[in-house]
């Protein structure tokens, strides 16, 4: 990483414009320029891709809304709570993204639209509501909720579009820098391990793959070969199965269980950090917590991993 140079720096880079942010080098597109069309076009491209990532059963129509919240309102399970928050936030999402595509028909049809007008605070009154319930919104995969991914629509229309853009790429390094964390205490948890040998260069290449999937638009026509590499990467991790002595102790098999869980459930998150191109901390600090126990339960001073069966 590259730490000296200044954020928001352009460099060629193997063919390709990037720019700098927090000690990484990150692919660069230009933003379009700034209009309700393009923030439309913005938002709904969000829009899809929050749904996307998040729990089922929370893409409420905005015409629901009032529904939504008299729902919310009157449950007392903190629980069900919980996902009827998850809900009305859905809905007032819709709502205001409804909203928004009528002001954007509006104007097309020679209405000026100003900043101020009353539809424009009636859409973002209603997205920042969205982002206050957005700590209740989970990810699909259940491990943690992710706001900021929830938040970045309410970015869209708030910010000027380059504005957003550059949050974006903050977003990415830091995305970057937990899949880096990630691979990297991979690679020293299975260090010197005699059941899982030589992953190191296959996590390394996971990592690599990973990050360049990051930074890479779908719209982008390089996806048909940066999306293949990554899922190759994966799914040779995936595959790895332990390689267990003929008679292997209970240790033996319990640090074959214990290691191979832990290397898919590495792999699934990664997979989750990349498609959702945020950090998810939480899950990052657990796994890694997870590596450091597997490490000293059956590896770090423990001669027995190293015995090619029982004495």
């Amino acid at each position: 990483m590259s730490q000296d140079i200044k954020n928001g720096s352009l460099a060629e880079i193997d063919g390709r414009t990037c720019i700098h942010y927090d000690g990484y080098w990150i692919k660069y597109y230009e933003p379009p320029a700034e209009s309700l069309e393009a923030k439309k076009a913005l938002i709904e491209a969000l829009t899809r891709r929050l749904f996307n990532h998040v729990e089922h059963g929370i893409n409420i129509p905005g015409i629901r809304l009032a529904e939504a919240r008299t729902a919310y309102e009157r449950e007392t399970d903190p629980d069900r709570k919980r996902v009827k928050g998850a809900m009305l936030a859905g809905a007032l999402f819709n709502r205001a993204a409804a909203i928004f595509t009528k002001l954007v028909e509006l104007q097309a049809d020679g209405v000026e639209v100003e900043p101020d007008d009353a539809l424009m605070k009636e859409c973002g009154g209603y997205l920042l509501e969205a982002l206050e319930l957005g700590h209740m919104v989970r990810h699909r995969g259940g491990d943690e909720g992710i706001d900021e991914l929830w938040g970045e629509p309410f970015k869209a229309f708030s910010q000027p579009i380059a504005t957003f853009y550059e949050s974006r790429y903050i977003k990415i390094a830091q995305t970057m820098r937990d899949i880096d964390r990630i691979t990297a205490t991979l690679v020293t948890t299975f260090e010197g391990s005699t059941q899982i040998p030589g992953v190191g260069p296959l996590l390394k290449e996971f990592g690599s793959s990973a990050k360049r999937k990051c930074e890479t638009l779908r719209t982008d026509p390089c996806i048909f070969e940066v999306w293949p590499a990554f899922v190759v990467a994966s799914d040779r991790l995936r595959t790895i199965q332990p390689r267990l002595p003929p008679a292997p102790s209970l240790l033996q098999i319990h640090e074959a269980q214990e290691g191979n869980r832990i290397l898919q459930a590495g792999t699934e998150l990664v997979t989750h950090i990349v498609r959702a191109r945020v950090p998810m901390p939480k899950s990052a600090r657990d796994l890694i917590d997870q590596c450091d126990r597997f490490r000293r339960n059956y590896l770090d001073g423990n001669p027995e991993h190293l015995r090619s069966g029982p004495p």
